[in-house]
């Protein structure tokens, strides 16, 4: 099981403090993971794109730092400090890293 960064038991994290950037893809640390939900800080270099897909599970982004396009079911969202977004599963999306972008990826369970 790959390690978390914080336990299962009340806990907090500085944010900005795991953000860290890779020039060659995704840095992707886990927050918290249980049986229900999984949190993720996700941080995309600029200029990273990630094609269309779709997940069986829900999903939110909380945007932290940065700037970026989601395409969600055809229509741009533009991705900067403060947006939520929530995607239900199955819902076909795409993104682009405008600048160094991170954010909070949250899976929960699907319907």
């Amino acid at each position: 099981m790959a390690a978390t960064l914080l336990p299962l038991e009340s806990s907090s994290i500085q944010l900005r403090d795991a953000i860290e950037y890779s020039a060659t893809g995704v840095v992707k640390k886990t927050l918290v993971k249980d049986n229900n939900c999984q949190y993720n800080l996700l941080c995309l270099a600029a200029g990273l794109e990630i094609s269309e897909h779709n997940s069986a599970r829900n999903a939110t982004i909380n945007v932290v730092e940065g700037k970026g396009i989601l395409t969600l079911e055809g229509k741009d969202i533009v991705l900067e400090s403060g947006v939520f977004v929530f995607m239900p599963a199955r819902a076909p999306h795409a993104l682009k890293a405008e600048s160094n972008l991170a954010f909070v990826l949250t899976f929960s369970e699907g319907n």
